[in-house]
């Protein structure tokens, strides 16, 4: 399966747009807490000039991570000439009742935001999840680092917590803890993703470990980055979790997906309870990607082949097959993009490849005639439709075009015309 994390265009987050029950941590579209009236995204021409990042008083948005209401942008491949140290992370904060405004926008860079570890800044620093851990109102990131190893023993944790204000992300990355009670064997403790999964209101973390067993860490978290609640080691068939978690089976706690290995390969559900994770869910076969959503009147989860889209409901028992064509690699992305209440689906590859479109999960679009790869699903402009980011990047790598689609009722469901376009060498000169 795709190892892409989808949280972050929310959610994922920036996530994933989704018309299951929400938390603050599990994902959604941004649809979810958006009140504001319709509107237009900002204008087509994003300029390169800054503005400030505008003070939040903290809301439940997904990926918020000034709390101002609207959900922000993330993005992890930052265009850039040469062949140097990877640039960091790119944050184009929202704008109410217009999306994501380039001109407010915030490079997180290793250099700057990253912790060391044994006094060594990480030359990688990418984005895995978004969620509130620590109970404040402003969305945090969590990322991924390259710390040092030498191959010996137990290698230090890579996964790092950087915490949202008023003002959006600020300081630096603190390094997660993980009780050595709540660590298995010799693997990087890597693949975090958001959820609540105990039920309690508070953003966890569920985290990869090895043979067969998931790190569960209850939040709410520490600025230290350490979980308050009592971390634990779950069974589960498979070692690869993925974003974003999701209230399968409506009982208030989230679920998450466990592959069993990366690329593809089958998967199953460890559903979330009282205790957090750890009950065994439904199982799926081999897949490109798996996503969660409302298709009809029930949820349940929609599993992509190089050949189609086959919906499961809540138990895991198979229904309709869609024929899509998905080249390998391809990855699966849900939202609500017309505001009808159910979950419609979308299938993007590299930078070239086109755009595929299942309205409700059930039937294939013809449009819009779009190619890119997606890397976010939100309401940016809060009109109760989700919208699309694509990102394209140039065959020299030196410059790409990001464009945001907005949701619109049939036939397309997704508009073929840019209602914003800019290139990721804003953050990068």
């Amino acid at each position: 399966m795709n190892t892409r994390t989808r949280t972050l265009g929310i959610s994922g987050a920036l996530a994933l747009a989704l018309t299951l029950p929400l938390t603050a941590c599990s994902g959604g579209d941004g649809a979810s807490a958006g009140k504001t009236a319709p509107s237009a995204l900002a204008a087509k021409k994003a300029h390169t000039q800054t503005r400030p990042i505008p003070e939040g008083k903290g809301s439940k948005v997904p990926s918020d991570f000034n709390g101002d209401g609207t959900p922000d942008l993330v993005l992890d491949d930052l265009a850039h000439k040469g062949l140097g140290d990877d640039p960091g992370i790119g944050i184009v904060y929202g704008r109410e009742k217009h999306g994501p405004d380039p001109a407010t926008r915030q490079l997180l860079s290793p250099a700057e935001y990253a912790a060391p570890t044994k006094g060594q800044i990480p030359a990688a620093f990418s984005s895995e999840a978004a969620c509130d851990l620590n109970r404040d109102g402003f969305s945090d990131l969590v990322v991924s680092t390259d710390p040092p190893y030498d191959g010996q023993g137990r290698p230090p944790v890579p996964v790092q917590i950087l915490f949202g204000s008023p003002t959006g992300i600020s300081g630096k990355a603190v390094t997660l803890r993980i009780p050595d009670k709540a660590r298995f064997g010799n693997d990087w403790p890597d693949q975090p993703v958001c959820g609540d999964f105990d039920d309690d209101g508070d953003g966890d973390l569920v985290i990869h470990a090895s043979g067969g067993r998931l790190t569960f860490l209850p939040g709410p978290f520490t600025r230290a980055g350490a979980p308050r609640g009592t971390a634990r080691l779950v069974q589960a068939s498979g070692n690869v979790p993925a974003g974003p978690a999701s209230d399968l089976d409506g009982d208030g706690a989230d679920d998450v997906l466990v592959r069993a290995h990366t690329g593809t390969a089958r998967s199953a559900l460890v559903r979330g309870g009282p205790t957090g994770p750890g009950r065994p869910g439904a199982k799926y076969p081999a897949g490109e990607d798996v996503a969660f959503g409302r298709f009809g009147t029930t949820p349940g989860a929609a599993v992509l082949t190089t050949t189609g889209i086959t919906l499961y409901g809540p138990q895991g028992a198979a229904g309709r097959t869609v024929k899509v064509p998905a080249p390998t690699g391809s990855a699966l992305d849900a939202g609500d993009f017309d505001g009808d209440g159910r979950t419609d689906l979308v299938v993007s590859g590299d930078a070239g490849d086109p755009v595929r479109m299942v309205h409700g999960g059930t039937r294939l679009l013809s449009g819009p005639d779009v190619k890119g790869r997606v890397v976010a699903v939100a309401d940016f402009d809060g009109d109760g439709k989700g919208d699309l980011v694509l990102q394209r990047a140039a065959a020299d790598g030196d410059t790409d075009t990001v464009e945001v689609l907005r949701g619109v009722t049939e036939p397309a469901i997704a508009s073929p015309d840019a209602a914003l376009a800019f290139s990721t060498t804003v953050f990068t000169g």
